[in-house]
């Protein structure tokens, strides 16, 4: 079974760029509505029972039809929001790794690609810096997709769904995008380049 995981800081420790009331009906509502959901459709496939969250996404097609896409969205629910929450913490957004700066030329030429991709998800979905293999590369996926799928390891991710900011910025997605900057969590993102 899986389980909803603590946040490890305080509902208004992202003030004021993240807002209190969204992080608490995120993390409450839609965070504890995906993992409930996912361990409901598990109950069904034994055999799935017990296996890390990222095997299960990686290998989704594997899932039987019938259970396939209430594990893909709320497991991927799941899998992204505990990385989204890992990836932000008060006072953040100080120095990113290097291998940013390398790959991208400068952090403001990879600031600039990220939020583009951010902006430019249609609908519901995640802007994510990924690696795959040595490589470092900004994609986005649609609703709870995970890179996973294509066998890339999300390194850095950024829910654009309105559930993440509307309640502060209504529909100025830019306007959240640009406050998210200063709660990144550059430690962690280091962590998961080196991994």
């Amino acid at each position: 079974m899986f389980e909803l995981p603590d946040l490890g800081y305080s509902f208004d420790a992202l003030e004021p760029y993240i807002d209190a009331q969204t992080m608490e009906i995120h993390h409450d509502k839609h965070h504890a509505a995906y993992v409930a959901k996912l361990n409901e459709a598990l109950q069904s496939l034994p055999e799935w029972q017990g296996k890390p969250i990222e095997e299960i996404l990686k290998y989704i097609e594997s899932i039987p039809s019938d259970a396939r896409n209430a594990v893909r969205n709320n497991g991927g629910g799941h899998y992204n929001h505990t990385l989204f929450w890992e990836t932000m913490k008060p006072g953040g957004g100080k120095k990113p790794p290097e291998a940013i700066t390398k790959a991208f030329g400068s952090f403001d030429d990879f600031k600039t690609k990220f939020t583009a991709e951010a902006v430019g998800r249609f609908g519901s979905g995640w802007a994510w810096l990924v690696k795959d293999g040595d490589n470092l590369e900004i994609i986005s996926t649609q609703n709870q997709e995970t890179p996973l799928k294509e066998s890339k390891a999300p390194i850095l991710g950024l829910d654009v769904w309105e559930h993440a900011y509307y309640l502060k910025y209504q529909n100025r997605r830019p306007e959240y995008i640009e406050a998210w900057w200063n709660v990144v969590n550059w430690d962690t993102v280091a962590k998961r380049l080196n991994t």
